[in-house]
């Protein structure tokens, strides 16, 4: 996976292709949840960047990858909802790529991540697209409904979420949405591990961007 590029998810296009966060040289950017090390692209872009995340062992594979291409980032063990070490009205740019689909309370990530962006800067983020969960891609017939989109979700399962609660907790957090992408898959390049012919058919990432608003 290349250093440089942000990815908001398997086989769709990158952050260089769709341009939802802007120059970032100069800026002071928050990722939250590392798994995309997205982190490391930003840096090589000129930003600041400050990455949160609960797992020490993808925290250590991200100062890794910034050790290897000569960049640094700066690290937090933290829960997402627990931004005290930033300071308020500090944040140019906020990004997550699917970290939010294991968040129990995701108005209170919202909440917090208002907290520190500064005025009419984003928050662009990725997760699993609430429509995908209604197909077993895994099935002889994946293209088979298997569940409701409105089921909620059971005991282990990832909290699941429609587009209109995601569109309603960022607006009463006093965000903005102003970008709602559901994209298909790249044209060019590689598939990766994650591909599935589904994703052919059914949208696999939901993208949304909101800005802040309020105090």
């Amino acid at each position: 996976m290349a250093a440089d590029v942000a990815r908001y998810g398997p086989d769709i296009p990158t952050e260089a292709e769709l341009r939802l966060l802007g120059n970032l040289e100069g800026k002071r950017v928050l990722e939250l949840g590392v798994a995309a090390q997205a982190s490391v692209a930003f840096a090589k872009q000129g930003a600041h960047t400050v990455a949160v995340d609960t797992s020490r062992e993808r925290l250590a594979a991200l100062r890794s990858r910034a050790d290897e291409e000569e960049v640094k980032v700066e690290l937090h063990e933290s829960d997402l909802a627990d931004l005290a070490f930033v300071r308020a009205d500090s944040i140019d740019v906020a990004f997550s790529a699917y970290a939010f689909d294991a968040v129990d309370d995701l108005n209170r990530v919202f909440r917090q991540v208002h907290r520190v962006l500064r005025q009419d800067c984003p928050l662009a983020f990725s997760v699993s697209h609430p429509a995908y969960s209604m197909i077993d891609d895994a099935a002889e017939d994946p293209l088979l409904v298997r569940r409701s989109y409105f089921q909620r979700s059971t005991d282990g399962e990832l909290p699941h979420r429609t587009i209109s609660e995601l569109f309603t907790g960022l607006t009463r957090s006093n965000f903005r949405v102003d970008t709602i992408l559901e994209p298909g898959p790249a044209n060019a390049g590689p598939r990766s591990p994650e591909w599935r012919d589904t994703f052919k058919f059914v949208p696999r990432t939901l993208i949304i961007r909101a800005r802040k608003e309020g105090i």
